[in-house]
């Protein structure tokens, strides 16, 4: 007999079990099914594109906890498929089961539960019509509304069914409802029903649990709407990127934040944090600024990017409770004393994720990045320099402390100026870095040729000397042996390393 993990997909999809699974989802209705088989088969309806074996997958699922993510993990099956209305399937089963539930008092199903967090690492969003969190939360937010608004229809269709069979209506401690766990993505599109779903859905049956909040295009109020609507005890990640904000608007936002117990990442990218040019006014700013973060105890993940900083990263972080794992400053116009600063506070041996993109690594900012690198070692894992206007030089001062990262899974040197000589260098130094497993390098300067002066452009890519240099590359991880280590030049397709996946 062949058996698996109820609560894991199969290894393979070419096991003997997933062959009998396709043979099973191709019936409709489907036949009577032992609990221990229903994983399998909804990774492979899923995976097949049959949203109406999704459906009554759901409306029998025999366990307490439907996992999205765990059982449609294997992301490379994925890269073809069109998702969208395998997921709405997914919810529609779950509205249908609350109206049953309503409507038939006696009716008790098992799924309490439905989680649908991490589904953007699930599916990949170069798939042409790949779920995004944007229809996810849209998709969800229109469900907790449509059973809000029918709910009292369903109780009373419910009531008289019941009073019709026993004479008398009898009331039942028993509360129908489920509990969606997701990640919400929130623009000025969808606003207004995830409005109306987080205030309908706190007292309804269909009730959403935010994990990770990601706002974009919307005000600060709007921003607040929402946040005060959100179930407290989930929420791990606030993401209000590209909201001009500034100091004043972070300050109305922050105060908000300290409810959320468990909150361990913030991201303020593009925030119009600019602190270069102090005042007396923007100087308290930046002391509440830091007081409302030193009360977030929670907090490992911080990502300010392209905030103005120059000077004042130690009086942002100064009262952070706890050292921060994750650090993004990506163009956020460091100085020396900020690097200096950052590998003498208590963040440095914490930090497994650090970007610095976008700074000018030869104006004064080599050696503290060296000296940070060294208090870093034990402990990095994602290392992010593209566009520092690093020339061979600089890397080739870099690379001993590198070496000495010996836990290094991603490096980023995209946009810089390096040749295919300092690159190979970098590649058989690297070598006996045993976790690391992908390197983001730039076009080699040597691999530019000159134009004729009639050209408007001086250099242009040769593609011939890129090729003899790429396959130079290919050569010495052939001979290394080192297939798990991906090399590439260019960065798109690159999943950033996530936090919570470190």
């Amino acid at each position: 007999m062949i058996s698996t993990n109820s609560h894991s997909p199969p290894e393979s999809m070419d096991s003997l079990l997933c062959l009998c699974a396709r043979r099973v989802v191709t019936q409709r209705p489907l036949p009577a099914l032992p609990p221990h088989l229903y994983p399998v088969l909804f990774q492979v309806a899923f995976l097949d594109g049959r949203p109406l074996v999704l459906r009554d997958l759901v409306a029998s699922w025999p366990f307490p906890v439907l996992h999205f993510q765990r059982l449609v993990e294997q992301r490379e099956l994925l890269w073809d498929h069109t998702c969208i209305d395998c997921v709405q399937a997914v919810i529609q089963a779950v509205v249908a089961q609350i109206q049953r539930e309503l409507e038939e008092p006696g009716c008790h199903s098992s799924l309490r539960v439905l989680d649908m967090t991490r589904l953007s690492d699930s599916v990949p969003g170069c798939t042409p019509a790949a779920l995004t969190s944007w229809s996810s939360t849209e998709a969800l937010a229109k469900a907790c509304v449509e059973v809000s608004k029918h709910q009292p229809e369903f109780q009373s269709r419910g009531s008289k069914r019941h009073k019709g069979s026993s004479g008398a209506t009898t009331a039942t401690p028993w509360a129908p409802g489920v509990d969606v766990h997701a990640d919400l993505v929130v623009n000025r599109r969808s606003y207004g029903i995830l409005r109306d779903a987080l205030q309908a859905g706190a007292t309804g049956p269909l009730r959403l649990k935010c994990h990770e909040f990601k706002a974009k295009y919307i005000s600060a109020y709007e921003i607040l709407t929402l946040l005060k609507s959100l179930d407290p005890s989930c929420v791990r990640r606030v993401d209000l990127r590209f909201r001009n904000l500034g100091l004043s608007g972070l300050l109305v936002i922050l105060p908000h934040l300290a409810r959320f117990p468990e909150l361990r990442s913030l991201k303020l990218q593009h925030s119009k944090v600019d602190v270069r040019h102090l005042t007396t006014e923007s100087d308290i700013r930046i002391l509440c600024v830091a007081r409302k973060l030193g009360m977030l105890p929670s907090l490992r993940e911080l990502n300010l990017g392209s905030s103005r900083l120059s000077g004042n990263l130690r009086q942002i972080l100064c009262d952070l409770q706890a050292p921060l794992e994750s650090l993004e400053l990506a163009f956020c116009s460091l100085v020396p004393a900020d690097l200096a600063f950052l590998s003498q506070s208590f963040h440095a041996p914490a930090l497994k994720r650090l970007d610095l993109s976008g700074h000018d690594i030869s104006q004064g900012l080599l050696e503290p990045l060296q000296l940070l690198l060294e208090e870093t070692s034990a402990s990095l894992l994602y290392l992010d320099l593209r566009e520092c206007r690093m020339a061979d030089s600089h890397l080739k001062a870099l690379l001993p402390t590198l070496r000495r990262c010996s836990r290094l899974r991603f490096l980023g040197l995209y946009g810089n100026s390096l040749s295919t000589a300092v690159l190979k260098d970098l590649l058989q130094k690297t070598l006996e870095l045993p976790d690391l497993h992908q390197v983001v390098y730039p076009f080699p300067v040597d691999c530019y040729k000159r134009e004729p002066p009639e050209s408007r452009r001086n250099f242009v890519k040769d593609k011939e000397l890129f090729e003899a240099a790429k396959a130079e590359f290919s050569q010495i991880l052939a001979n290394s042996k080192r297939i798990d280590l991906i090399w590439t030049y260019t960065p798109l397709g690159c999943r950033a390393l996530d936090y919570f996946s470190l």
